[in-house]
C-alpha cells in the first residue's frame, strides 16, 4: 500500500475523494482490508464526525497518515497484541502504535517511561533512549488502542465514536485465523476484550493495569508481561519476541 495514500479521515472531501475507495478501508494492508470489510459504513461516519470535529477548530491526533497505520501492518503475522485504550493527547506524540514514540521524541512519555521499567525488571534490558518499538512490529506484534483518535489535550475524547466497534471487528479477526496468539491487555478498557480474546487452545491473554503514572503502581510494575508473553508464545508453539530495540 502507499503511504502517502492513506490520508484515512481527517481531509478534506475533496481529498477524501482522490485518495480513498468508496469503501473507505482501502488502502490497508490486503488481509487487513478483508478483515475490515463490514465496518466500511463505521469507517464513513467516522471520517464524517471528524472532518466535522476538524472544522470546529479541533486538534486531532495521531496526524491523518498515521491514524491506521496499525492495520498496513502484516495480518497475518500477528502473534502478540499490546492493547491499551486511546492516543497520546500531546501533539507530537502519537504515530498509529500504541505507547510508540517517533525516534526523536524527547523526553519520552511517562507510559513508557513505565514501560521500560517493567522490561528492565522482567527482562534485565536497560532503558532505551528512544520510543521507536518498530523492532517489535517487525516480529509480529500488534501495537493498537481501542480508540484510534483523539482531541488534543483531551484523553478520551474520542470514545464512542465508533472506534471500540472497528477495533473489536479487528480483534475478532485475529483471533478466527486460529493461529498463536497472545494479548496483552494494560487498562480497563483493554482489559474488556480479554473475554473475546481468550477463545482456547491457540489463545492467551496477560492483563494488568496501564502504565501511566496514575496507575502503574496499582499492578502493572511487577506484571511481567515480556517474559509471560514468551513463555506463552513458546507453549503455543510460536516463537518468542526479542523485546530489545535498535
Amino acid at each position: 500500500m502507499d503511504e502517502n495514500a492513506a490520508g484515512e479521515i481527517m481531509m478534506s472531501s475533496s481529498e477524501q475523494e482522490q485518495e480513498l475507495s468508496p469503501s473507505l478501508v482501502a488502502p490497508l494492508e490486503p488481509a487487513w482490508e478483508q478483515a475490515l470489510s463490514s465496518q466500511a459504513e463505521r469507517f464513513a461516519s467516522i471520517r464524517e464526525e471528524l472532518t466535522r470535529r476538524r472544522e470546529l477548530g479541533e486538534d486531532i491526533l495521531p496526524a491523518p497518515t498515521r491514524v491506521l497505520r496499525a492495520f498496513r501492518q502484516p495480518f497475518d503475522r500477528v502473534k502478540v497484541i499490546i492493547l491499551g485504550q486511546d492516543p497520546y493527547p500531546t501533539p507530537g506524540h502519537p504515530i498509529g502504535m500504541s505507547f510508540a514514540v517517533a525516534p526523536d521524541v524527547r523526553p519520552l512519555p511517562r507510559s513508557l517511561q513505565n514501560i521500560f521499567k517493567e522490561r528492565q525488571d522482567d527482562l534485565g534490558l536497560a532503558p532505551s533512549e528512544h520510543g521507536d518499538l518498530s523492532t517489535w512490529a517487525h516480529q509480529g506484534v500488534l501495537m493498537l488502542n481501542r480508540v484510534l483518535t483523539v482531541s488534543a489535550g483531551s484523553p478520551g475524547s474520542h470514545r464512542g465514536i465508533g472506534w471500540e466497534e472497528i477495533t473489536r471487528t479487528a480483534l475478532e479477526a485475529l483471533v478466527e485465523r486460529g493461529t498463536p496468539l497472545v494479548s496483552i491487555l494494560w487498562g480497563a478498557d483493554a482489559r474488556k476484550m480479554a473475554p473475546l480474546l481468550d477463545q482456547g487452545e491457540h489463545t492467551a491473554v496477560i492483563t494488568s493495569p496501564h502504565p501511566s503514572p496514575l496507575s502503574a503502581r496499582r499492578g502493572f510494575f511487577g506484571s511481567k508481561p515480556f517474559s509471560r508473553a514468551n513463555q506463552e508464545l513458546e507453549r503455543l508453539g510460536a516463537e518468542p519476541i526479542d523485546w530489545q530495540l535498535r
